[in-house]
């Protein structure tokens, strides 16, 4: 005897049923935390960046979009815009090109680049924060006498206590942490490119800049995107380094937004235009995201 199919199908409906409500009961928590801990704030943030709310008053008024308005007009909100955005040009390329160097090298070494590897890895482990006050005191303390012993100029006085050159100080000490991640996933990245591949192109004539070019490239383009809006990220909304190494000095050379966000919020009393501040900072870094992402989903392997 045949079954029904409609009486088979019930139990299968039933199990899928049962699974549905698994996988909410898993996700559940996960959704409550990002509720409580971003999506609340946030819209706490924006309500409260259209007030003149100190952060200490009992009392505020609702004043509409002025706080956005003052922060447009701010000549001290562009010039740390400014900053930020040299800051993360300089602080993107130098990621990208010093980690593909490191990785190209390693993956040359074979299994000994394991060691070479661990050892690369090890400044990401480190606090943001001790890094920069370590520096800080080699800046200060170990760089300016071998200056002058060798009689290099830049050297001879600390790099952080000049505003020309203050950024670039803090620039080296993000590169020699902010290089350990992108030089392991190049690295996997490599490793990850058939051989046939090369092995092909090399029959065919291809030099190793053209190999480089129209096969290794292509395969990093998912991580490069990667690492491109997480560099972004971390350029436009840097803070740690900043606040360890120079406190946006010297004469507010190094003001980044954030340490202007900060400055407003804890010392000026402008709680609600630092809020403000930093919806606008929101809405920088997802339109810069959003454009890297657009730019570069065209690129990968297997796509036109």
């Amino acid at each position: 005897m045949s079954k029904d199919p409609a009486a088979a199908a019930v139990p299968a409906k039933n199990g899928m049923k049962r699974r549905s409500r698994v996988m909410v009961l898993f996700t559940l928590p996960v959704v409550l935390l990002y509720s409580a801990f971003f999506m609340v704030p946030m819209l706490l943030g924006v309500y409260y960046s259209l007030t003149n709310w100190t952060g200490i008053a009992k009392t505020y008024k609702f004043i509409g979009l002025k706080n956005y308005s003052t922060v447009l007009q701010d000549k001290r909100f562009w010039n740390a815009i400014f900053f930020n955005f040299k800051y993360t040009i300089c602080l993107v390329i130098g990621v990208l090109v010093l980690s593909l160097l490191i990785a190209l090298a390693l993956n040359q070494l074979g299994k000994s680049s394991t060691v070479f590897r661990t050892i690369y890895f090890i400044p990401a482990v480190l606090s943001l924060v001790t890094v920069g006050l370590i520096w800080n005191e080699l800046f200060l303390r170990a760089f300016p006498p071998v200056g002058k012993a060798l009689g290099i100029g830049f050297l001879s006085t600390s790099l952080l206590g000049n505003p020309a050159t203050a950024m670039f100080g803090i620039l080296i000490v993000n590169l020699w942490q902010g290089c350990a991640t992108p030089t392991v996933l190049f690295v996997a990245g490599l490793q990850s490119v058939p051989k046939d591949l090369y092995e092909a192109a090399t029959i065919d004539g291809a030099n190793a800049w053209q190999k480089f070019k129209n096969i290794t490239i292509p395969f990093l383009i998912p991580i490069v995107t990667m690492l491109v809006i997480t560099t972004t990220k971390g350029g436009l909304t840097i803070f740690d380094y900043i606040q360890a190494m120079t406190a946006g000095g010297p004469a507010q050379a190094t003001e980044a937004i954030g340490i202007l966000i900060y400055r407003h919020a804890m010392s000026e009393g402008k709680f609600a235009q630092s809020i403000a501040e930093s919806m606008l900072l929101f809405v920088i870094v997802a339109i810069v995201s959003f454009g890297t992402i657009k730019l570069t989903n065209n690129k990968q392997v297997g796509e036109d």
